[in-house]
């Protein structure tokens, strides 16, 4: 018997929006204002709002995009009709490793929080999670991917009841500390010895960037909503904006909750009792015991809502390269609910490795941070190659100042990729040049492909890309960002600019030429228009 042959349209405006708002508001919420003030002190007001720019640049670019083509896992799609198939399976790569890290990230967060009332899952000098951690790790994983085999209407509305309380909490602890603990001397603490550097490091690697990514859970359920050309947009754009004014209401409340002896060594010193669980142990300092119990509760909810989105949206990635031939076509198949349940399992399996002993939550999200980042930093190639060679296509949603738009939000893709800072970025470059080794070793000695057909033509600007973007880390600041210190931290910014800009242009004159770009879009579009054949799960995959 023949199971759906399409994902269901179930997801409306609100639907999409709580989406994107959901996966903002996870355990970035919990850590963020901590780990920013430790970079940046008051400055750290700052840095949200330059990373809600960087990303409301990157969701302009992509509410065009993603309107193009309203496919679930939309992303992969459209790097195959701008670049071709070599560069189109790198970024599915690319992709899959940024939906599949955040959920076991969030689920760490879970635990580090309560090892507070529950202890020994959190090892207390690393952080790393202990035997018995890694065992409720992965039991929390499992039942957010059990959930997530629902219809998709029903994980829209689990998600959306799930956002009301990740707004509100939020919002009430903005008040409450505010009310118990009210230091305002604390924004002038200590500024002449804050580096201005950290306003801009601590979007990388505090949670910053971290966090505001998750706008992009709408375009990942694009395929799933009735009336994409209205709905993405104001869900894109809407929820950076209200998790915005949120974030930095959580900021200043919490320098202003801290008592001036918290910071009396600087703020790279900041210390407090309780620092693993940072929210709640300041509701403590300050005499708000009842909510500090609200805030343990929080920290359930909020890093599970946002794993539980992710996870939803991690096998429409997969699905996606199934379509486009990245993975096997089994990763393909629906459920009776329409829920790609290999994908499921797919995404479970792999988030399991990353419980295995990584470095601290603030290191795992500078990684995760920047595997999302360069996952998306293709958005602007894509858009401007699309505009010259499909100039008449449909667009629902039309971006005005394309060229400026897309030119800063490339920019500022890749000064995040330099903040994170040498060590992150060889990392994240060397299992990309991994990836590409392995397939080209299976495409020319396993599959015997021809030269011609391997999309070589499209692809070759990666090389003076990735490396260009390895070598100015190495050269960059020593210290934190980890190089060799051969010039400043804004000298690099500079020359980082400049790269981009000729970066951008190498893109553009690689990309597919009109007929293919054409004959590729229209491929992907009937995949929207009239499905896939997929069977259940009971039947072999074709």
């Amino acid at each position: 018997m023949v199971g759906p042959t399409r994902l269901k349209r179930d997801a409306g405006v609100i639907g999409l929006l709580y989406a994107s708002l959901g996966a903002i508001i996870g355990s970035g919420w919990l850590f963020g204002a901590l780990h920013a003030s430790l970079q940046a002190g008051p400055f750290s007001v700052l840095s949200w709002i330059v990373g809600a720019m960087v990303v409301l640049f990157l969701a302009f670019v992509f509410a065009e995009l993603s309107t193009m083509f309203p496919n679930s896992g939309a992303l992969v799609h459209m790097t195959h009709v701008s670049h071709g198939d070599l560069v189109g399976k790198v970024w599915s790569w690319i992709l899959f490793l940024a939906f599949v890290s955040v959920p076991p990230v969030e689920v760490s967060a879970v635990l580090t929080y309560a090892n507070n009332y529950l202890p020994g899952l959190i090892h207390a000098k690393t952080g790393l999670l202990t035997g018995d951690g890694f065992v409720y790790a992965a039991f929390l994983l499992a039942f957010v991917v059990a959930l997530n085999f629902l219809a998709v209407r029903w994980v829209i509305a689990i998600n959306s009841a799930a956002t009301w309380w990740k707004v509100i909490i939020p919002i009430a602890t903005i008040v409450i500390l505010m009310v118990y603990s009210f230091h305002p001397g604390n924004m002038s603490a200590h500024l002449a010895s804050t580096p201005v550097s950290g306003i801009f490091t601590a979007v990388a690697t505090a949670g910053i960037i971290f966090s505001f990514l998750g706008f992009q859970q709408a375009i990942a359920l694009a395929g799933e909503t009735r009336n994409p050309s209205r709905y993405i947009p104001i869900a894109l754009i809407g929820s950076v904006l209200i998790a915005m004014l949120i974030y930095i209401g959580l900021q200043v409340a919490f320098i202003f909750a801290l008592k001036p002896a918290d910071i009396a060594q600087g703020w790279m010193n900041l210390h407090f009792t309780g620092m693993f669980s940072p929210l709640a142990a300041i509701a403590v300092a300050v005499g708000a015991f009842w909510w500090a119990v609200i805030l343990y509760v929080d920290a359930i909810v909020s890093p599970l809502g946002t794993a539980f989105i992710y996870v939803t949206a991690s096998p429409r990635i997969i699905m996606a390269a199934g379509e486009m031939g990245n993975a096997p076509k089994k990763v393909i198949q629906l459920n009776r609910q329409g829920v790609p349940w290999v994908g499921l399992i797919v995404t479970y399996i792999v988030g399991v490795f990353f419980f295995f002993p990584f470095p601290s939550w603030q290191k795992l999200v500078s990684a995760v941070s920047l595997i999302t980042v360069l996952s998306y930093s293709i958005g602007p190639i894509i858009l401007l190659h699309l505009r010259r060679v499909l100039p008449d296509a449909k667009r629902p949603f039309r971006l005005r100042l394309t060229k400026t738009i897309s030119l800063v939000a490339f920019i500022a893709a890749n000064w995040i990729i330099y903040w994170t800072g040498y060590g992150v970025v060889k990392w994240l470059l060397s299992l990309v040049v991994l990836y590409v080794v392995v397939y080209l070793a299976w495409y020319f000695l396993i599959h015997r492909g021809p030269v011609s057909k391997l999309g070589w033509e499209q692809a070759w600007w990666l090389i003076p890309y990735f490396g260009g973007l390895w070598t100015i880390s190495l050269l960059g600041p020593g210290g934190l960002m980890g190089g060799l210190g051969d010039y400043g931290f804004f000298t690099g910014m500079w020359l980082l600019a400049v790269f981009s800009v000729v970066i951008l242009f190498l893109a553009l004159y690689c990309g597919q030429p009109a007929e293919a770009a054409e004959r590729c879009a229209s491929e992907i579009q009937n995949l929207g228009s009239r499905g896939l054949e997929y069977t259940r799960e009971s039947q072999p995959s074709p």
